[in-house]
């Protein structure tokens, strides 16, 4: 069951909001991770904003932050949008319309045994995928297409050991991506910062991530993890987290699911705090084992209702 407590934001905090500050970068260096692409106003004009600080100096990004209000968002964008980032005028009316129906639709059903997690803002995007330009994950590779992720409980087997079921059916790791967009439920995480470290807790399976910014260098590539081994720097006001040391037991797709990517894999992260109440978060996926090319997500993170994440009391094999 989850219930979650209705937070500030109503229907008339919808943002129509949106402005495309920088665009993917054609033809950069290959396995170079591509500018922020702030999308979180669109291609309007981003409101002023002075970044707040650390008693340290630093940015902060600290707080309860969630990918919910990208519901209705799609990972990969659908081809009548061409290389189109995103919607006009009347196909935002309709995305905001849906959004103020899906609130409605969500108190009406707060009394109920489950409710899921649900948009209260709009915003212009037209997929997740901001490179490349269409929007479309690059192929898979012949070798990429060898590594399917075993699904032991949702799957037709087999089931004659643990490595028959995925790391999320074992409750262990969604895996970086995989934890960070937006599903049914479970879509928090919390940031938390001191000097030369930042957290990241994700509610859902309950991972939490130390990514250093001291300086020191990355552990022994003979080392490998699920979440892999993560070092930042701070480029202006923007977190640049690089991630290696991957295992090749993780994905990239929704709870964690789909392909496996290989153990080459390297992540790199941007998060921006673009306003009070909005994270621009980014992340390019650079895996030559598995995809032709690289590709990057970007999307806004926004406050959690509630401000808290709820315990996430993972159960192996549990259908419910």
């Amino acid at each position: 069951m989850v219930i979650r407590r209705l937070g500030s934001f109503g229907t008339g905090a919808l943002i129509g909001a949106a402005a495309l500050i920088s665009h993917p970068v054609a033809g950069q260096e290959q396995g170079a991770a591509p500018p922020l692409v702030i999308t979180a106003f669109g291609d309007q004009a981003a409101p002023p904003y002075t970044v707040r600080r650390t008693s340290w100096g630093e940015p902060d990004l600290q707080g309860v932050w969630s990918s919910d209000d990208t519901a209705g968002i799609p990972m990969q964008r659908q081809e009548q949008f061409g290389d189109r980032l995103y919607l006009n005028e009347q196909e935002y009316a309709e995305r905001t319309t849906n959004v103020e129906r899906g609130v409605q639709r969500a108190e009406n059903e707060a009394t109920s045994s489950f409710r899921g997690d649900f948009a209260r803002r709009a915003f212009w995007q037209t997929s997740l995928i901001v490179d490349p330009a269409n929007g479309r994950m690059p192929a898979y590779t012949e070798e990429g297409t060898k590594r399917p992720m075993p699904r032991g409980t949702y799957g037709n087997g087999p089931l004659d050991s643990y490595t028959d079921f995925s790391g999320y059916e074992r409750c262990i790791t969604r895996g970086i991506v995989g934890s960070s967009l937006r599903v049914v439920y479970g879509n928090g995480l919390r940031i938390v910062q001191a000097p030369g470290v930042v957290a990241i807790s994700y509610e859902m399976v309950h991972d939490t991530r130390l990514i250093y910014t001291d300086g020191r260098p990355h552990i022994n590539q003979a080392i490998r993890q699920y979440l892999g081994d993560s070092r930042a720097r701070w480029v202006g006001d923007e977190l640049v987290v690089e991630t290696t040391n991957l295992t090749d037991k993780t994905s990239i797709g929704l709870n964690g699911k789909g392909l496996r990517h290989s153990h080459q894999m390297k992540i790199t992260e941007r998060f921006k705090r673009v306003d009070a109440d909005v994270i621009q978060y980014q992340i390019t996926i650079d895996d030559p084992v598995t995809y032709a090319a690289p590709w990057t997500i970007s999307l806004p993170l926004t406050p959690l209702e509630g401000d808290v994440l709820l315990p996430y009391e993972c159960h192996e094999g549990n259908l419910a």
